[in-house]
């Protein structure tokens, strides 16, 4: 076996497990999560703990600088040059994230994708202008059900983007992500295993979470990173609790309120990622709860 690859939804409790089986076997942990890749929001985004660092190596965490919009595309050259390092190429490797296109991507490589055409492009960024991300959503819940179930209504850069590709080539962008590619992890060299925690016990778990995470300094890592300018359109910018904890710091909500919003934003996060694994994820995979 060369590789683990751990996958779940946010708060399942990945990363532990990741940590005792790459430290059972003398490995190293590669991220395959796509937030926890920014150089900024370490608390808010679950990065791994100084502990946990030092127990075990942990490599593409924290390597993308926030003003970056990184792609899984970028993430799989990394990954790539990443497994070429010879103190990392003779040790068992365990990915471990919630980005289910990473592991796609790590799996079976990346599809190419259509050409957008630059008017097709300006279309759709006009619409979000003018309409919004609501907006944008409904119309893709009209040609594109099936990625419109995966996405945030808010989540306006992904939401364009399915469309601009549904537009550029009739096709959902989820038959583009399902084309096979050149995998740099065969699916036969790897144990793949994907937690999907009872509903109720996830619950608790993302509020307690959150309520650690305002504790341990995550209210600083969002004043930081307002002051900081940067365009609210930056993946980063989007990351849950950054709005909620941002409205309680301008003194529109509450502390109590910031808390329970962005539980619930995390809820319905880790709800469309379960809904994605299931879907897409094949019985290769084991099922924990």
């Amino acid at each position: 076996m060369r590789a683990v690859l751990i996958a779940g939804p946010t708060a399942s409790g990945k990363s532990a497990l990741a940590v005792k089986m790459a430290e059972a076997a003398g490995g190293v942990i590669v991220n395959a999560d796509s937030m926890q890749v920014y150089d900024t929001l370490r608390i808010l985004t679950a990065r791994p703990t100084q502990p946990e660092l030092e127990r075990v190596p942990h490599h593409l965490y924290g390597h993308v600088p926030a003003s970056t919009s990184y792609s899984a595309g970028q993430w799989l050259r990394d990954v790539g040059q990443l497994l070429d390092r010879p103190d990392v190429a003779g040790r068992l490797q365990v990915f471990v994230g919630g980005t289910g296109l990473y592991f796609r991507a790590l799996t079976g490589g990346l599809s190419d994708m259509p050409a957008i055409p630059e008017g097709v492009r300006r279309h759709w960024r006009e619409r979000l202008l003018n309409e919004g991300a609501e907006a944008l959503h409904a119309r893709l819940q009209l040609v594109d059900p099936e990625t419109a179930a995966t996405l945030d209504p808010t989540d306006s850069q992904r939401i364009v983007r399915a469309l601009e590709v549904f537009e550029a080539s009739g096709q959902s962008i989820l038959q583009h992500q399902r084309a096979r590619g050149e995998a740099l992890i065969e699916p036969g060299e790897a144990r793949r295993i994907v937690l999907m925690p009872d509903r109720d016990v996830l619950r608790q778990r993302i509020r307690d979470r959150f309520v650690s995470m305002v504790e341990s300094g995550a209210i600083d890592e969002v004043r930081r990173l307002i002051a900081s300018g940067l365009s609210p359109d930056l993946p980063v910018m989007k990351a849950i609790g950054v709005r909620e904890i941002g409205a309680y710091l301008s003194g529109e909500a509450t502390l109590d309120e910031a808390i329970e919003r962005a539980s619930i934003a995390t809820r319905q996060y880790a709800k469309r990622q379960m809904t994605w694994f299931r879907n897409q994820l094949d019985d290769g995979w084991e099922r924990r709860t």
